[in-house]
């Protein structure tokens, strides 16, 4: 294992701060390490893995694409482009698609889209996009000029201009940043990375309406609360509105890399056109196989349901933690996509190291909220076994302190 590791400080450039551990394979929702040592995966490769590892028919359409073909580029149709694309159109009621290779080039998309729907408008060139501060949307340029967090953004100004930010479920907030130049407000359904907050009702049926009044794009980042993790396919689907833009990535491809962002009507038809944006990659065959598997898996197994069976289960079983561990200090989240606010004098990234030492895999969120994201396909026995984990973790901790 340690020698996997220095070859990889060797060689790769040192932008993340990776734990002690050496990935080698995965089976359902457990990981192994290249020492033997298994883990119970409740952060799935950053929300990605919904299907865990190997799921039966998963391994099988991937092989099977490779064998006739993975790459043709945009010069030309491919059957599993077609598949994958009518599937996410009649999953999200949306019109039209562009797939990307990431969720931050989703990102990106989106930003162009709705700024070329305004400049057909107009004619003009400053409009300006408001986003919610301790927002998380992606590390590009056009991703981090719409992340409202000042850490991520102060080593690479100036970033792209035009960009207000509000408070997330502050709709006044929001209204104050309006002007006659504001062409979209982008905001996750639910903060990931800063810190696990789904948006009010009332708030997301607000903005909605604000912008409807006032013919601003409406643009919801799903790439991490989205594909049936908060308990609905789509979680803004659960708020009785629909956006203008949508992007997702992470569990859309469960594992292969790949992103997307949606587009309704009325700026599907009037943004971006032929000579617009480009992809060498996005949508290739391999890619979108994935992609149409993943759609027919979810269907086939009842994903979503199981999603809307288990979670309570989660949540009972986090709130019990909460109220026995002084440490725990709240719990917050929608569907299997949940946060513990972590303190007194208990540092969230003590507890994702010891709770690896138990064989669990848990990730943070923001400076003190941990995170869980697991496969959407855990069961209850799976549930029970993170909480004893997690209770060992804290017990461990506690006792050093």
């Amino acid at each position: 294992m340690n020698n996997y590791m220095e070859r990889t400080e060797d060689s790769v450039l040192h932008t993340y701060n990776r734990f002690p551990i050496v990935l080698e394979s995965g089976e359902g929702v457990y990981l192994k390490d290249t020492d033997g040592k298994e883990y119970l995966d409740f952060a799935a490769g950053i929300a990605v893995y919904a299907l865990g590892y190997h799921y039966p028919g998963f391994d099988e359409a991937l092989k099977s694409q490779i064998d006739k073909i993975v790459h043709t580029s945009n010069l030309y149709y491919n059957v599993p482009l077609a598949d994958a694309a009518k599937k996410l159109i009649k999953a999200s009621g949306m019109d039209k698609v562009f797939f990307t290779n990431s969720g931050t080039e989703a990102i990106e998309g989106a930003i162009k889209a709705a700024r070329k729907y305004a400049y057909l408008k107009d004619g003009c060139t400053d409009h300006e996009i408001i986003a919610m501060n301790h927002s998380f949307h992606g590390r590009s340029v056009g991703a981090l000029s719409v992340t409202g967090n000042p850490h991520y953004q102060e080593a690479f100004k100036p970033l792209m201009g035009g960009v207000k930010f509000a408070q997330f479920n502050d709709l006044d907030s929001v209204k104050e940043q309006v002007t006659e130049k504001t062409c979209a407000i982008i905001l996750e359904t639910v903060q990931g990375e800063g810190g696990i907050y789904p948006a009010e009702k009332e708030f997301l049926e607000g903005v909605r309406k604000l912008c409807t009044e006032k013919d601003i794009l409406l643009i919801l980042d799903e790439i991490q609360c989205g594909m049936g993790r908060c308990g609905s396919m789509f979680t803004w689907q659960q708020y009785g509105v629909e956006p203008d833009i949508m992007t997702t990535a992470k569990a859309l491809g469960c594992g292969v890399p790949v992103g997307a962002f949606v587009l309704n009507k009325k700026v599907a038809e009037h943004s971006l056109v032929p000579g617009d944006h480009g992809t060498t990659y996005g949508g290739n065959p391999f890619a979108c196989a994935a992609v149409s598997k993943v759609f027919d898996l979810f269907e086939s197994a009842g994903v979503v349901e199981h999603v809307q069976e288990v979670a309570p289960y989660l949540v009972q079983k986090l709130d019990e933690l909460v109220e026995k561990n002084p440490c725990f200090l709240s719990r917050r989240g929608l569907g299997l996509m949940q946060g513990i606010v972590v303190g007194n004098g208990i540092k969230v990234g003590d507890v994702v190291k010891a709770a690896q030492k138990e064989g669990l895999m848990v990730i943070s969120a923001g400076s003190d909220v941990l995170r869980l994201v697991p496969p959407l396909v855990i069961e209850k026995n799976h549930v029970d076994e993170m909480a004893e984990k997690l209770q060992a973790a804290v017990n461990a901790l506690t006792t050093e302190k």
